[in-house]
């Protein structure tokens, strides 16, 4: 374990939920589909959102447990492992599994500026769920929100670098 600054090279694909076990075994929320990020000997910075700096730990195993994965860090004990709940897991961009044309990481994606094909902006992309089928964008403006379903018929262009996002309305919105 060693203190670190998380900087803009880091993201989040998880967070600490609870502890496993006396053996510091512990819980975590994937925002990631990709397993490879908790591979044994991946390093993820963990840190609290109230905190400027975390600490970067070493996985010594993990695997899938309920919605979930169950990790163990390296020289983590059931006293440290509960205080790192409620913690984030950062890492680094460079070392996400690449992916498939047109598909992008929710990091990508929230923030962008959603706009309709005839460029009415909607709002701003703020979050995303996944529902099993496909995952839904919120996209707010002001005090509104509109949900909309990340499926071709929908979703038209995606524009990370240029921060913009192109959608045909579904009937009714």
């Amino acid at each position: 374990m060693s203190k670190c600054s998380p900087g803009k090279g880091l993201v989040s694909i998880g967070k600490i939920t609870g502890v496993h076990g006396l053996d510091g075994n512990i819980k975590v929320f994937s925002h990631s589909g990709f397993t490879s990020s908790y591979d044994s000997g991946a390093r993820l910075v963990v840190r609290h959102d109230d905190e400027d700096t975390g600490h970067l730990y070493t996985i010594d195993w993990a695997k899938p447990f309920k919605k979930g994965i169950l990790l163990k860090f390296k020289g983590v004990d059931r006293s440290l492992a509960e205080a790192c709940v409620g913690a984030s897991l950062y890492i680094n961009k460079s070392e996400l599994p690449e992916l498939e044309e047109d598909t992008y990481y929710w990091f990508e994606l929230i923030g962008l500026e959603v706009f309709t094909t005839e460029n009415e902006y909607i709002g701003d992309l703020i979050s995303i769920f996944p529902t099993g089928s496909n995952d839904v964008y919120v996209v707010k403006k002001e005090d509104k929100e509109i949900l909309l379903p990340a499926i071709s018929s929908v979703i038209q262009t995606i524009d990370p670098e240029g921060g913009k996002m192109i959608v045909t309305l579904p009937e009714g919105l």
